[in-house]
């Protein structure tokens, strides 16, 4: 089973081409979803005793959390290192089940996939991408979202320039679904016959694209 990195800056539309993979019939693991899923069952009792006062009704209450790690790198640190072993633990019964169940391929959705070396795990990388004005726009149109909380986050995340160049395919958003569906198609023929980055020397060239 090839497993696939992907990724892409926010308002790039990664999720909906994490859709497509579905839609293709390749498990896909959102670890998003799962982080989401951690604050309602296991990261409750750790990440309380961490940040005391974040859990109400037996599940961590994000509006708390946010405020005390969001602007504090070391609070953020310790939150990572509670919940980021959680998360791969529940990404490795996730692989599990899909090598188990015949699949050929499967989908590691991971929004900091270069950021915290999660590249190094997946067979190859699918950065979904598309024009700076395309990104704005759609992230703009997003409730309570303003340019400074944009740059905000545009300035924790790698740049798209360097994801793209780190990249072994690329998907290109901002052509709508129907192109998005024929790129994620090619790339799933592709894949399936090219030497994947785990098995390639790491002073081998990889070319980046479609």
């Amino acid at each position: 089973m090839l497993v696939i990195g992907l990724t892409g800056s926010l308002g790039m539309g990664k999720s909906a081409t994490a859709r497509i993979f579905a839609e293709a019939g390749v498990p896909v693991h959102d670890a998003d979803a799962t982080v989401h899923r951690l604050y309602d069952s296991e990261a409750v009792a750790p990440v309380e005793a961490a940040f005391p006062g974040v859990a109400v009704d037996g599940r961590i209450d994000r509006a708390r959390l946010g405020p005390l790690v969001v602007d504090d790198k070391e609070a953020m640190k310790k939150l990572e290192a509670i919940v980021h072993p959680l998360v791969r633990r529940d990404e490795e019964r996730f692989l599990a089940r899909a090598a188990a169940a015949g699949a050929k391929f499967a989908v590691l959705d991971i929004p900091l996939l270069f950021e915290t070396g999660a590249d190094q795990r997946v067979d190859f990388v699918v950065v979904v991408s598309a024009p700076s004005e395309v990104q704005r726009v759609r992230v703009l149109r997003r409730p309570g979202m303003t340019e400074d909380k944009f740059r905000a986050i545009l300035a924790k995340q790698m740049p798209d320039a360097e994801k793209r160049k780190r990249a072994d395919f690329i998907v290109d958003s901002s052509g709508g679904f129907d192109f998005a569906r024929t790129q994620v198609r090619a790339i799933l023929r592709e894949a399936a016959s090219r030497p994947p980055r785990r098995a390639v020397a790491p002073d081998d060239s990889r070319s980046s694209g479609q």
